[in-house]
């Protein structure tokens, strides 16, 4: 019985282990390169903040939501507009969103964070119905 549960502790261990092994390989996948933060507020009019990936082109910015949306995205549903941190500068934005865009989108997003974004499109299942969210200057 003593085996077995020292047995268990060490596979409860490993667990472990790996498991904070993984969260900070996505940690490192999410943050390496360019990160803006997107400010908007919401139901209750509380400015929450959101670290997310963006990519140019075309001279605009855009951000992409997964095909499931996410609390992040529903906040930039209830404003007309929403506050993006970039380089340090904060500007405002209005957003639209692109789907005719979302394959060039896609492309760059995986260009500029590389396997970050291969290991997040794994984590999450796919690209496959990511909306582009462009940034239009106000």
């Amino acid at each position: 019985m003593a085996q077995l549960l020292k047995v268990l502790k060490w596979i409860f261990l490993g667990l472990l282990i790996v498991g904070a092994a993984f969260a900070g390989l996505e940690r490192l996948a999410a943050e390496r390169i360019e990160v803006v933060e997107l400010i908007a507020a919401n139901d209750a009019g509380e400015k929450q903040i959101t670290r997310l990936w963006v990519v140019d082109d075309e001279g605009l910015a855009y951000l992409r939501v997964g095909a499931n949306g996410s609390g992040w995205y529903d906040r930039i549903l209830m404003n007309d507009s929403v506050e993006v941190v970039r380089d340090g500068v904060t500007a405002q934005y209005r957003v639209q969103a692109r789907p005719e865009k979302s394959v060039r989108i896609n492309e760059l997003m995986e260009q500029k964070y590389t396997w970050g974004d291969t290991l997040i499109a794994a984590m999450i299942g796919s690209r496959e119905g990511s909306i582009p969210l462009e940034l239009q200057p106000l």
